[in-house]
C-alpha cells in the first residue's frame, strides 16, 4: 500500500534467470500504464558468459533438490522461495515477490475496494529490543482501524498473537487482510512503553478520495485522502463549490494522506501552478527517465493564498504535491515533517503463472531537484499535537483498558464541548493526564464512532495555526520570508559547492 506501482506487460519466466543473475552479481502510489515490453533485456549488465553460468547454477540446484532432499518438495514451494529469497537480497522493503494472492490483492486494491482494516503500514526502524516491527504509516478514515483510534507511527508488534517482526511485510498483509466481517486481533504499540490490544472486523474498504467543506464563509477546505483516478474530478466539485461562496483562500489537508497514483498527484498539483516542473523521476533506465510538468492553465487563482497541511503520515503523492507546491513558491507549508517515501516502484505479471514482482526502478525527486527518501518534506511552521511523556504511558494505558472514552461517547454519541471539557477533567484528576490531550482523545473517538466532521477546528491545532495565518494578513510575509531563506540557501549551497571543486 505505500508503493509507488507501475503495471507492465507479463515477463517470460525466462526473465527470473536473468533477475536473478542481476542479484547475485550485486512506499503507496499507484501508477498506471499501458503495456510495454519488459525490461530485463535492457537492463541486463552482466555478460552473457555470467548470465549463462548463473542460470545454471540455479537450474542445477533446483533439480538437485527435488531429486535428492529427504522429503518430496513441491516445484512451486521451490519457486516461490527463490523468488522471494532474490528479492529479500536486494534489501529493499519496496521490492518483493508476488504470489497469486498478493497479485489478487493489489488488483482489489487498484480497483478501489477489499476486505481489510484500513491501514497503510510499512516495515518500522530497529526498535530498542534489536526487533523490527510493522509500523502504520496511517489509517485509512472512516475504517476499523481508523475507528479503533490506531494512530500514524504506532507499531503493530502481535497479529493474532503472531510476533510480526519474524513476518515479512506480505505475510502481515495477508494477515491483515481477508473476508469482511471476520476478527483480527493486534497488540499496538505507542511510544517506548505504552502496549495495548485492539480488535478489529474485517470490512469491504473502499478507498476514499476527497472531503471538502468551508471554513466559515472566505476559506475552501480540500482533504485529499489518497490519490485514486477519481480525485481530480472529485477536487473539482469541491473547487466549483468554493467558487459559488467567492472563498478568498484554500487549505489542502495532506496529512495521513499515504498516496496513490503518480499522475493523479500531478495532475492534482496542476490545479495550483502555471506550468513548470512537478516532479522528476530518474534511474539507471534511461526509459524511466522523467519529467512530468504542469499546464499553463490553473483552476485556482495564481494569487490566491494557499496553505498545505502535512505530518509523518503524509507519504509518496502526497509529498511529490506538497513538494511541488513548496519548491515553487506557491504554498506554505503547516504541521509536521512528512514521511519520506521517494521511490518509485513497478509491478510486473510473469507469464503464465498467477504470480509476478513489485520493484523499484526509480527515485522521484521535487522541482529543487531533491529526493526526499527517508527525509521527509519539513514544514515552513511545524505544529505539533500535545504529545504524552513516558510517564503518561501507564496511566493512558489504564485509561485505554477501562474504556472510559468509548463507553461515554457511547451513552453520549453528540456530546458538546461542555460535556466533553468536564469528562476530561475528571479524567485528569483519576488519571493526571494533560486535560489537553484527554479532550483531544475523546473529540477523536466521537469523530471516529459519531460525528463525521470534515474538519474539527476545536481541537485541531494544525488547522487552527493554517486558519490564523490565512486570517491574521501575515501569509504574504511569510511567503516572502520563506523565498527569501531559500534563495539564501540555494546560494550558500553553490558556495560550498564552488568551494570543494576549487
Amino acid at each position: 500500500m505505500n508503493n509507488f506501482y507501475v503495471y507492465k506487460k507479463s515477463v517470460p519466466l525466462s526473465f527470473i534467470w536473468v533477475m536473478a543473475t542481476a542479484v547475485l552479481c550485486g512506499v503507496f502510489i499507484l501508477v498506471l500504464v499501458p503495456g510495454a515490453e519488459a525490461q530485463g533485456r535492457e537492463a541486463r549488465t552482466t555478460t552473457t558468459q555470467y548470465v549463462n553460468q548463473y542460470t545454471s547454477i540455479i537450474q542445477d540446484v533446483f533439480d538437485f533438490i527435488q531429486r535428492h532432499y529427504v522429503d518430496e518438495v513441491d516445484a512451486q514451494t521451490l519457486y516461490e522461495g527463490a523468488m522471494s529469497g532474490m528479492f529479500e537480497a536486494l534489501g529493499d522493503p519496496y521490492s518483493s515477490f508476488l504470489t497469486e494472492q498478493d497479485m489478487l490483492d493489489l488488483s482489489d486494491t487498484t480497483q478501489g475496494s477489499f476486505g481489510g482494516v484500513g491501514l497503510y503500514i510499512s516495515p518500522s526502524d530497529e526498535q530498542a529490543d534489536g526487533k523490527t516491527y510493522i509500523e502504520v504509516a496511517s489509517p485509512i478514515e472512516d475504517t476499523p482501524g481508523w475507528r479503533a483510534g490506531i494512530n500514524p507511527g504506532d507499531l503493530i508488534i502481535k497479529i493474532n498473537d503472531e510476533p510480526t517482526d519474524v513476518l515479512t511485510m506480505d505475510e502481515v498483509l495477508a494477515r491483515l487482510r481477508g473476508t469482511p466481517g471476520q476478527n483480527v486481533d493486534l497488540v499496538i504499540r505507542r511510544g517506548e512503553k505504552l502496549e495495548f490490544p485492539v480488535s478489529l472486523t474485517r470490512a469491504i474498504i473502499e478507498v476514499p478520495t476527497t472531503k471538502y467543506a468551508l471554513i466559515g464563509e472566505d476559506i475552501g477546505y480540500l482533504k485529499l485522502l489518497t490519490f485514486t483516478p477519481h480525485t481530480l474530478e472529485r477536487s473539482k466539485d469541491a473547487i466549483a463549490e468554493f467558487k459559488k461562496h467567492n472563498y478568498k483562500a484554500f487549505i489542502l489537508d495532506l496529512r495521513n494522506n499515504y498516496g496513490g497514483l503518480l499522475n493523479s498527484a500531478v495532475d492534482i498539483s496542476d490545479l495550483f501552478l502555471e506550468g513548470g516542473v512537478v516532479v522528476s523521476t530518474k534511474s539507471r533506465l534511461p526509459q524511466e527517465n522523467r519529467v512530468f510538468s504542469a499546464r499553463r492553465a490553473t483552476e485556482i487563482p495564481s494569487t490566491m493564498p494557499i496553505i498545505v497541511l502535512i505530518n509523518r503520515g503524509s507519504a509518496s503523492a502526497s509529498e511529490i504535491v506538497a513538494g511541488a507546491l513548496k519548491d515553487r513558491g506557491r504554498a506554505y507549508l503547516v504541521g509536521e515533517k512528512s514521511f519520506g517515501k521517494g521511490s518509485v516502484q513497478q509491478v510486473y505479471p510473469l507469464n503464465n503463472t498467477p504470480t509476478g514482482f513489485k520493484i523499484t526502478v526509480a527515485r522521484y525527486y521535487t522541482p529543487s531537484d531533491v529526493n526526499i527518501d527517508k527525509i521527509g518534506i519539513p514544514p515552513d511552521r511545524e505544529v505539533l499535537f500535545p504529545e504524552f511523556t513516558d510517564d503518561d504511558a501507564e496511566a493512558l494505558n489504564s485509561l485505554i483498558t477501562a474504556n472510559r472514552i468509548p463507553n461515554f461517547i457511547k451513552e453520549k454519541p453528540q456530546a458538546s464541548g461542555d460535556e466533553i471539557a468536564a469528562l476530561a477533567q475528571e479524567l485528569n484528576r483519576e488519571y493526571q493526564l494533560d486535560e489537553s490531550l484527554l479532550r483531544r482523545l475523546i473529540r477523536n473517538e466521537q469523530n471516529r464512532t459519531s460525528v463525521a466532521l470534515v474538519y474539527d477546528l476545536e481541537y485541531d491545532v494544525q488547522l487552527q495555526e493554517a486558519v490564523n495565518i490565512l486570517r491574521s494578513g501575515t501569509y504574504n510575509t511569510l511567503m516572502q520570508t520563506t523565498k527569501t531563506l531559500k534563495v539564501l540557501q540555494e546560494e550558500t549551497t553553490k558556495e560550498e559547492e564552488f568551494a570543494q571543486a576549487s
